[in-house]
């Protein structure tokens, strides 16, 4: 098993480099990502778990980039082997769960779309870009034909995409054409125009516009039975991790970041 990316809470901020256990994260002064501290912080947990644990030489240290070695790489995935235990998840919950999710079971599900993207890059102010994105938000779904731009000139005017030089448009695109996360708030419902929601990506925050959608062909159970049961495997992996991070984080002494497990699943 492999921890790829984690949402954990806002860095607190104080001098000098954040610290897990007295080891440094980043080189002092330096000026990390809210995102990329908190990752290098979960896998400092992980690696010095995995040192105790005995399966990593003691004398394996933690890059003042971030970088941790191949041998610390392998005894991560083999402490989350020992320490996360996933059963398979029963013929019931897999029915209960497509029944629940059967828009998601669909194919060749098509939408066209435009948006606007504010990239979330090193050094910029999360906050700050949020509210921006709001108030584009806002803008583009109150749109009375005059006090306000319409979409395209918005995107235009404040997309880090290049889209935004055709006013947004993305085109048509299927689940496969755009990131998961990206699909997962397109696909599976029925909502057209701008959705009164930010859409999260590992590209930043982004405006959706929602102009046309194409429905799929609904899939039978015994069809995406694996499709299913692997969307469950998933489920319980992120509440095992995040329960074990809890657990990490709480026999830790952390300097310079905040690991809120309550607020610790992972992105993907």
């Amino acid at each position: 098993m492999r921890v790829e990316r984690v949402d954990l809470s806002q860095p607190t901020g104080t001098e000098g480099p954040a610290r897990v256990n007295g080891v440094a994260l980043h080189a002092p002064h330096e000026a990390l990502a809210p995102e990329e501290l908190r990752q290098r912080a979960c896998t400092e947990l992980l690696r010095q778990a995995a040192q105790r644990a005995g399966l990593l030489d003691p004398v394996d240290v933690c890059a003042i980039d971030g970088a941790i070695s191949e041998a610390a790489t392998a005894a991560i995935e083999a402490l989350l082997e020992q320490s996360i235990a996933l059963p398979d998840p029963s013929e019931e919950a897999c029915r209960r769960h497509y029944a629940a999710h059967e828009p998601a079971y669909c194919t060749g599900e098509r939408v066209r779309v435009r948006h606007i993207l504010f990239g979330v890059t090193p050094g910029v102010d999360v906050v700050a870009l949020r509210k921006r994105a709001e108030m584009a938000m806002l803008d583009a779904r109150c749109f009375d034909g005059s006090a306000s731009p319409d979409f395209a000139a918005l995107a235009g005017k404040l997309s880090n995409c290049p889209s935004g030089a055709a006013g947004g448009d993305l085109g048509w695109l299927g689940a496969a054409d755009c990131a998961p996360e990206f699909a997962r708030e397109l696909f599976g419902n029925k909502e057209v125009g701008v959705l009164p929601r930010l859409v999260h990506s590992r590209f930043g925050l982004h405006v959706v516009e929602v102009l046309e959608r194409e429905a799929g062909t609904q899939q039978p159970f015994e069809a995406v039975r694996g499709a299913v049961e692997s969307a469950l495997r998933q489920q319980a992996y992120v509440a095992a991790m995040r329960q074990y991070l809890q657990v990490l984080a709480g026999e830790a002494t952390l300097e310079g970041v905040d690991l809120d497990a309550a607020a610790t699943p992972l992105v993907q």
